[in-house]
């Protein structure tokens, strides 16, 4: 709609100018197709990078130029509006230089500067409509006071445009290598835009040998050439992946529900089809893709690299692309450095969905082991029964198989859900274990006279069981101490041993269960293992009624 609506009013201009006839009508028609060029250009820049007002600078230049040329209709208001916005595209260049890429002024001396480029072409632009005869808003025919304002608009605007220069040469003096190469030309040609038209105005009678035409010409070259330059300038040195790296924060601002994967975003802005996205799980020593599944980083002998994503100085996840693709890792620290927080939201996602997977598993895993206990041990031993019953054996013999078969399946029974625990509670099932246990165990147990929740009995009975048989399995320890206590709402239980340590929680190891047994009633284990000084296992569990 801007770019059909700019067509029709370039185009009555075009055609208006024409119309009048005169002199240097030729030449004037083409100030409308100046303004078509911006506004052309704008919306081009605008379609590729939305997030950027780049392109709506362009657009509004175009807008400003193409005011400027309503003179052509004959009448008081057109002319008035042409007269007092006649110089603003010259302030929105100004914003363009200082803004570029993205468009936006970072600093408060880049706003001061702009806003007194507005003040120049708008404010002091005034004196030459009021105090010159023959125009609507003239108030009175004082050609001294019109002449004194322009020397006044032309030293204000000297003063811009020294400032605007000042800050694009520190702003080359920051920028890397290959975005000076487009700077230094860009800022160069800006500022030589900048005074074509008051510096061609000034000197038309001794360069131009009072020739209109040929300062008209230089005029319309120079300016026509500016959005061009800057749409050129903004897809190059460097510059293209700083707009691309801020389309993210559109894709972070958008709906959640319309917008792209993570991955799929960060492949489209950086280039990369190739780029995954890995995620650091607690209790996984390796990166794990999105599924929870663990991932060898690339060498990059094999032309993929990898940068790793922080936030707040803890490590969520890394970044693998494309080493020959996207040559500069930086561009790919900033893109992890804008997603951080969208990427360790997905972490949690992932690393919930990884404690379920293995939960899954151990229940199958269980269900498993109970199976193959029920089947090659009890099974086997009620069918011999069965057939010394039926050859009618020694009854002595079969009393006390038929009593193993019992304790077997008591003990198979006590292995899923000790009785102790379910009829007596946690402090209970606690001392049991103990006492059936190859070695001696110091055991504290303190505020558990009234029982606890059901769930919380258990997990906290096999995080101690565990812990146990870690230590008696792993670590070779002379001294074992348990301690088990209710205090407020938590319960705290703690098995340590004084073994070879250096314990790890690792994919399918039994600190990795006991943690997930606790995080999942909203608890924390903290594993305390340094080798050759022994194991200390701590949880701490809510337990409030």
């Amino acid at each position: 709609m801007i770019g059909l609506g700019a067509v029709c009013v370039a185009g009555t201009e075009f055609a208006l100018i024409l119309h009048q006839g005169g002199q240097y009508a030729f030449i004037s028609s083409f100030f409308p197709v100046l303004g078509l060029v911006y506004v052309t250009t704008g919306l081009v820049a605008w379609a590729r990078r939305p997030s950027s007002r780049l392109g709506l600078l362009l657009v509004v230049a175009g807008g400003f130029a193409l005011l400027a040329e309503v003179t052509a209709v004959d009448a008081p208001v057109p002319v008035a509006v042409g007269m007092i916005v006649g110089t603003v595209v010259l302030a929105v260049i100004v914003q363009l230089l200082l803004s570029f890429p993205t468009g936006r002024l970072h600093t408060t001396t880049e706003r001061v500067v702009v806003l007194a480029a507005y003040f120049v072409s708008l404010p002091l632009q005034a004196p030459l409509y009021l105090f010159a005869a023959g125009n609507p808003l003239s108030l009175a025919d004082r050609p001294d006071l019109a002449d004194a304002g322009l020397q006044v608009q032309r030293i204000a605007g000297a003063i811009v445009i020294l400032a605007t220069a000042a800050l694009l040469i520190g702003r080359m003096r920051r920028a890397r290598p290959e975005q000076r190469r487009v700077l230094v030309p860009l800022s160069v040609y800006g500022i030589f835009a900048l005074l074509v038209v008051p510096v061609s105005s000034a000197l038309e009678h001794s360069v131009f040998e009072g020739d209109p035409v040929q300062r008209t010409i230089l005029q319309l070259v120079s300016l026509g050439l500016v959005p061009i330059v800057f749409l050129i300038a903004s897809s190059r040195g460097g510059f293209d992946r700083t707009s691309d790296l801020a389309e993210l924060g559109v894709w972070l601002g958008s709906d959640e529900a319309g917008r792209p994967e993570l991955r799929a975003a960060l492949a489209t802005t950086l280039g990369d089809p190739s780029v995954q996205v890995l995620f650091r799980v607690h209790g996984e020593e390796a990166l794990v893709d999105d599924l929870g599944f663990p991932v060898a980083l690339p060498a990059h002998a094999n032309g993929r690299g990898t940068v790793d994503v922080e936030l707040g100085g803890r490590a969520v996840g890394a970044i693998t692309y494309d080493a020959m693709l996207v040559d500069r890792p930086e561009e790919i620290r900033e893109a992890g450095r804008i997603v951080a927080i969208a990427l360790d939201r997905q972490r949690l996602t992932v690393e919930l969905r990884a404690s379920r997977a293995r939960i899954a598993a151990t229940a199958d895993g269980e269900r498993r082991r109970i199976a193959r206990d029920l089947h090659d041990g009890l099974q086997a031993r009620l069918v011999l029964l069965a057939v010394q019953a039926a050859g009618r054996g020694d009854q002595a013999t079969l009393r006390a198989g038929i009593q193993s078969a019992i304790e077997e399946l008591r003990e198979l029974v006590n292995g899923v859900m000790p009785a102790q625990l379910t009829e007596r509670g946690l402090a209970a099932a606690v001392e049991d274990l103990r006492d059936r246990l190859p070695m001696p165990i110091e055991l504290h147990v303190a505020g558990l006279e009234q029982r606890l929740r059901l769930d919380v009995e258990s997990a906290a009975y096999f995080v101690l069981s565990e812990a146990i048989s870690n230590a008696l399995k792993h670590a070779g320890p002379a001294a074992l101490t348990v301690s088990l206590e209710r205090t407020g709402g938590q319960l705290v239980l703690a098995v340590a041993d004084d073994g070879a340590g250096g314990a790890r929680a690792r994919a399918g190891s039994g600190i990795r269960g006991m943690a997930d047994r606790v995080e999942a009633l909203g608890g924390e284990l903290y594993v305390d293992s340094v080798p050759g000084r022994g194991t200390r296992v701590r949880a701490v569990i809510p337990c409030a009624s």
